[in-house]
């Protein structure tokens, strides 16, 4: 449960620009304090309070007992103007919780069992898709955050809603049935590699098939000399032409005719 934090503030008299301007000259921020049964009433907070408690990052999930002149009022911020230049709080909203109130409020994410999980030290990475959660909570039973447990998770392994123990009462304004808070995911080194592998694999699946070139046969085909045979010879184990070579010879041995 949230705890209470004490804030001091005094009636503000007037509404309106000048009665806001007269209170900022005074080192004070005016606000309205509404809801409840009772009419809305004009406030102002000392500007060094309201700062301290707005620089904490949690000031719009923050319950206060707002204290008036006396007149103690459990409240809870429903928005703080911020001036654009200096930085600092203008205005203030405050909204009654009276007895068995609910408000809708951004409950903070928190994550526990780091050390316990496989995949984070493999070098998996915690993604985290949800750092607040919109829930409807008891004013008497606000929680601070809700915590999920990564131990045993792997890489790709998720954490669900359904995966955290919500306090008694409290309901998840999330329409999504069972929307996923974190995952762990693998290293971008590695990733870059699978994609890298991937890239490769397509690219050689689309190249096209080598082929032989052109105009040239292929071993074995019609016309082309077999692999290892041997030269054409005009008779076993001579050249072509040696067999023609000595019949020439005898002709120009024979005898000329008588004439």
């Amino acid at each position: 449960m949230r705890q209470v934090q004490a804030l001091r503030a005094e009636k503000r008299e007037g509404t309106g620009k000048g009665a806001a301007f007269r209170a900022r000259a005074k080192g004070l921020v005016p606000g309205i304090l509404y809801g409840g049964e009772s009419a809305p009433e004009p406030v102002a907070v000392a500007a060094r309070d309201l700062e301290r408690h707005v620089g904490t990052g949690t000031f719009l999930t923050t319950l206060f007992m707002l204290d008036v002149g006396g007149a103690k009022t459990r409240v809870i911020p429903r928005d703080v103007q911020i001036d654009p230049v200096s930085d600092r709080p203008v205005h203030v909203d405050f909204m009654r919780l009276p007895q068995g109130a609910k408000v809708k409020i951004a409950v903070p994410v928190r994550f526990k069992g780091q050390e316990n999980s496989p995949g984070l030290k493999r070098g998996g990475v915690l993604n985290i898709i949800r750092h607040e959660v919109e829930m409807l909570c008891p004013a008497d039973n606000i929680p601070e955050y809700i915590e999920g447990d990564l131990s045993g998770l792997e890489i790709h392994g998720t954490l669900h809603i359904s995966n955290f123990k919500l306090p008694e009462g409290v309901k998840v304004l999330v329409k999504e049935r069972d929307f996923t808070i974190a995952s762990i995911v693998a290293p971008t080194s590695v990733i870059e590699e699978a994609r890298a592998a991937a890239e490769a694999a397509a690219a050689a699946a689309a190249a096209p098939p080598v082929e032989g070139v052109e105009g040239e046969a292929a071993p074995g085909a019609e016309g082309a000399p077999a692999a290892g045979a041997a030269p054409a010879a005009g008779a076993a184990g001579a050249p072509a032409g040696a067999a023609a070579a000595p019949a020439a010879g005898a002709e120009k041995g024979k005898a000329a005719p008588k004439k």
